[in-house]
């Protein structure tokens, strides 16, 4: 998968990085967290707040334009960012967590068999 960074601006006044950047080729296939994560790694963030603010698609091209937002610890980051927003985000992550058990809950259970 790659990216190509369009802009990186470090804004003082809010005390945040502002990173946009474009994913050719993954137009409806990548999903916010799986993007906050290439931009993690990409920019070796450990530790610090990515908050995806906005992906848009564009017409006609299979590429996504992705707004992230880089805070260092998350209570400034919930001061500034519209409260919406983590509450997506925790939705997601909580839909991940519960499908994972349910995954390996059908290869545990013995097969029954028939008589």
């Amino acid at each position: 998968m790659s990216m190509q960074i369009v802009s990186d601006v470090n804004n003082t006044f809010l005390s945040r990085r502002e990173i946009t950047c474009d994913f050719p080729g993954l137009a409806g296939k990548l999903k916010k967290l799986d993007a906050a994560d290439m931009i993690s790694k990409q920019f070796k963030l450990d530790g610090k707040v990515i908050i995806p603010i906005s992906m848009k698609s564009h017409s006609g091209r299979p590429t996504v334009t992705g707004v992230f937002y880089v805070y260092d610890n998350e209570e400034l980051a919930k001061k500034q960012v519209n409260p919406t927003i983590f509450k997506r985000i925790d939705k997601i992550k909580a839909a991940i967590a519960a499908a994972a058990p349910k995954e390996e809950a059908p290869a545990e259970t013995p097969a029954e068999g028939s008589s």
